[in-house]
């Protein structure tokens, strides 16, 4: 089984001149599949072949896979017809056995497939995929209907399409019935091709011409282009970067992009021109290609130096240290020294992240410092972006990531000598993996692969998750705390603006209270910047006839739409289904619809008429859905090119902006009247992070919270900075009405389309579980949302008790699951398993 073989995990190739008896290699897919299948070994493979590596296989009748060598034996399989590997893809194992092993615990606790792993671990770039091309049996003689005829046609025109080529040239948006028909009549057949999707990524590198070495050339160079300033700049910038340690000149490479965002490109094509530099096309990330130049860090203040100490001296004892700092407390500081602490052990970091967002600000920090040491992995990278990180992690060298700064899905990566992993904005929910499987969290997941490289965590925060510091408390984890901001700043003044108070006075414009406009109109007439905090985007939430009180909503799914003014339409913001705005009431035919609610692009275009003349950027995901638009958004707003940056919990995510005096949040009771046990928690966390933006270096910020109920027990911890208070209310509260982090929970998510039969297999494994669980077992019940993409969702929640061993609540439940996925309720649902859900 898949356990067995990652323990076992040795690398070992087997080599054909020694080895006279059939070796047979248990494989992993890249398919929801609890088990390996077993592959032999051909004789001119076999020198070849070892655990780690990347395998093409036949699975079924046609399809090819990228298939993992799991372990390598010499017991033939009891039955059935035993398939060869076609191909082995790698010089070298791919996986190795760190990964392995967290591969086998993952699998395990997420309650999901080693082949869902597998697809989830490694870039796209590094799975083959069989691509489907139609071919025509020209002895077909029947009648293929009117779709079948313009197949054929197209497909007679055209050799070689792949399915997805017919449907793009057809303009049928279903062919594949159709093609399935036209299969079992013989009047098609699919080939299945192999198409490697990684291309080795090219970058374009400008270096000094041969020439220019020569003694005497360069200075008559120079002296030429006297009137020329900004290719003389150009040319400076070059030769800085062309000197080695000793002083002496080489020739090496600098990326065009990089001097193109330093310089006119004109400049460097000039230079280009009159042979003083050249073009060359090489691989992207080739020696000689950085133009960074490394600073030593920032020496730390007392108290910095002060957690510093503790830190270390905590890792003597405990794996796991939180890092508890109120925000602007220089916690990414004292990461910097601690990552060259390891670095200089000879030992690799990983730097999570929770948001993309948040890359582009700490990168920059940390290339400052470690240069090209600095790996960045997630997913706005292209593929082949991904795979090059991936390699440079795992093949030594003088090019090899030592620094790992990435998402969650970074802790995937090869990593074999691992020292530290630091998991900044511990607290946040996008460390959280949803759909597809596996559902891990990455938090989580980094204490137990920092137990396998024997490496510590630091988890990093100034609103903890209630586990964490529950953990810390129990002494589980080790607890170190920064009380005062950086410089002795102090926190930004929090003030309550009461909506409830201002509409009954008529004082409210649009959404803005009339103490936010003022304050706001305040901080730009000082020179300093804002930030408004809505945690809806779109601009407003739903459409409402006036008369009947009818809602447009989804067609897929059981959502209103929301409304977009951008691009003048509804959407859903589940599935993506969008359509018009209606021009009438679709039950009474009223012309007279309303907007309800509101989001970022309200609040954007109402702010430009109350303050005439501010500018504005948004940042939310409708506004950075390219590569890029992130950290442009960003940048320009930290280089002073707006005002005002009205966005969503993007905001809240450890951004550090220098000028911003005032916060805004504009609707605080929608989060905190959210439907679920975690409301008040993460209420708080986006309030307080939100709060941490503003009045950072020199000045007290400050920050209005616009409220229904200025009462709230949650806002008042908020204006006190008082985590301690909120966390103790919600010890009791959940230990009252047993929710983590006394009990560990199990979310069961059964979809299909047939709401009956879904709702009859829900019930059917509620009572199943219920007879062996008992009170445990909760719902079914229909989620907040209960369709969604047209399939019906039902729910059920296992809570399982701290002292209960949970290992055997998981293999409980699996065998329940294996003995309902035989019985005919269950055959036409899916059951999404979510383990510690969020």
């Amino acid at each position: 089984m898949f356990r067995t073989q990652i323990i076992t995990f040795t690398g070992i190739i087997i080599k054909p001149e020694i080895r006279n008896v059939p070796i047979y290699a248990e494989i992993i897919l890249p398919l929801p599949m609890r088990q390996t299948y077993t592959y032999r070994v051909p004789g001119n493979l076999q020198a070849q072949v070892a655990e780690g590596k990347r395998v093409i296989v036949q699975f079924g009748q046609r399809k090819m896979y990228t298939g993992l060598v799991a372990s390598l034996h010499e017991t033939p399989p009891g039955s059935g017809e035993v398939k060869d590997i076609r191909e082995v893809l790698d010089e070298e194992p791919l996986i190795n056995p760190f990964q392995f092993a967290f591969w086998e615990w993952m699998a395990d606790y997420y309650m999901c497939t080693p082949g869902e792993i597998f697809k989830a671990a490694l870039p796209s770039g590094l799975k083959l995929e069989s691509e489907s091309r139609i071919l025509i049996n020209d002895f077909y003689e029947g009648d293929p209907g009117r779709t079948g005829e313009l197949i054929l046609r197209v497909a007679k025109e055209n050799s070689g399409l792949s399915v997805g080529d017919l449907t793009r040239i057809t303009g049928q948006k279903d062919i594949h019935r159709t093609l399935r028909r036209m299969m079992e009549e013989g009047a098609v057949f699919l080939e299945e091709r192999l198409k490697e999707r990684h291309k080795p990524r090219k970058e374009i590198v400008v270096q000094l011409h041969a020439e220019m070495i020569k003694d005497g050339i360069l200075h008559e160079k120079l002296d030429a282009l006297t009137r020329a300033p900004r290719q003389q700049a150009v040319l400076n910038e070059v030769l800085s970067r062309s000197m080695n340690d000793e002083g002496n000149m080489v020739v090496t490479g600098i990326p065009f992009a990089a001097l193109r965002s330093m310089f006119d490109s004109s400049a460097v094509n000039s230079l280009v021109k009159k042979n003083i530099l050249v073009k060359i096309e090489r691989p992207a990330g080739s020696p000689g290609t950085s133009i960074a130049k490394t600073v030593a860090p920032h020496a730390l203040n007392e108290k910095q130096q002060e957690a510093m100490d503790a830190i270390v001296e905590g890792f003597s004892k405990k794996t796991v240290m939180l890092l508890h700092g109120v925000t602007s407390s220089g916690k990414t500081e004292i990461y910097i020294h601690l990552i060259q602490k390891y670095l200089d052990e000879g030992r690799q970091v990983l730097y999570l992240l929770p948001e993309i967002a948040l890359t582009s600000q700490i990168v920059e920090r940390l290339q400052r410092v470690f240069g090209d040491e600095v790996g960045v992995y997630h997913s706005r990278f292209s593929d082949s972006e991904r795979v090059e990180v991936y390699m440079r992690l795992k093949n030594r060298g003088p090019k090899q990531y030592r620094l790992i700064l990435g998402v969650r899905s970074a802790v995937f990566l090869p990593f074999d000598n691992l020292g530290l992993i630091i998991v900044d904005e511990e607290h946040e929910n996008t460390f959280k993996q949803y759909d597809p499987a596996p559902r891990y969290h990455a938090r989580d997941a980094a204490v137990v692969l920092a137990s396998l490289h024997d490496a510590k965590v630091l988890m990093g925060t100034a609103t903890p998750a209630i586990e964490t510091y529950t953990n810390a408390l129990s002494h589980k984890y080790g607890l170190v705390t920064l009380t005062g901001r950086f410089g002795d700043v102090l926190m930004p003044e929090i003030l309550v603006a009461d909506v409830r108070k201002s509409r009954r006075k008529r004082e409210m414009k649009s959404v803005f209270t009339p103490v936010l406009l003022d304050a706001i109109a305040e901080t730009l007439g000082n020179g300093k910047q804002v930030i408004l905090f809505q945690n809806r985007r779109g601009y407003s939430s739903f459409l409402e006839c006036n008369t009947c009180g009818w809602i447009p909503r989804c067609e897929k799914c059981d959502v209103s739409l929301t409304y977009h003014r951008y691009d003048d339409r509804l959407i859903c913001h589940y599935c993506g289904y969008s359509t018009r705005i209606p021009s009438h009431c679709g039950e009474c035919n009223s012309t007279g619809m309303i907007t309800r609610g509101f989001g970022t692009e309200l609040v954007e275009d109402e702010i430009t008429l109350h303050i005439p003349g501010a500018k504005v950027a948004r940042l939310d995901l409708d506004t950075s859905r390219s590569r890029n638009a992130y950290s442009n958004i960003l940048e320009g707003f930290g280089a002073g090119k707006y005002d005002i940056l009205v966005g969503t919990q993007m905001l809240s995510k450890g951004l550090d902006f220098e000028n911003v005096a005032l916060v805004g949040i504009l609707d605080a009771d929608q989060m905190l009247n959210f439907p679920d046990f975690r409301a008040f928690e993460r209420s708080y966390h986006l309030m307080a992070q939100v709060s941490g933006r503003a009045g950072r270096k020199d000045a007290r910020g400050k920050v209005i919270i616009q409220t229904m109920d200025p009462g709230h027990p949650v806002i008042d911890y908020v204006i006190r900075n008082d985590f301690e208070a909120l966390y103790k209310t919600q010890v009791m509260e959940r230990q009252a009405f047993a929710y983590p982090p006394f009990v560990r929970i199990i979310k069961l998510v059964i979809r299909g389309r047939d709401k009956t039969l879904t709702d009859q297999a829900a019930g059917q494994l509620a009572e199943k579980l219920r007879a062996i669980f008992g009170r445990r077992v909760l719902g079914p019940q229909p989620p907040l949302v209960s369709r969604i993409k047209n399939q019906y969702l039902n729910q059920i929640i296992l809570k399982v008790e701290k002292k209960s061993s949970f290992s055997r609540a998981r293999r409980l439940l699996q065998q329940v699951l294996d003995e309902s996925h035989e019985s005919g309720s269950f055959k036409k649902v899916r059951i999404n398993i979510d383990v510690d859900p969020m």
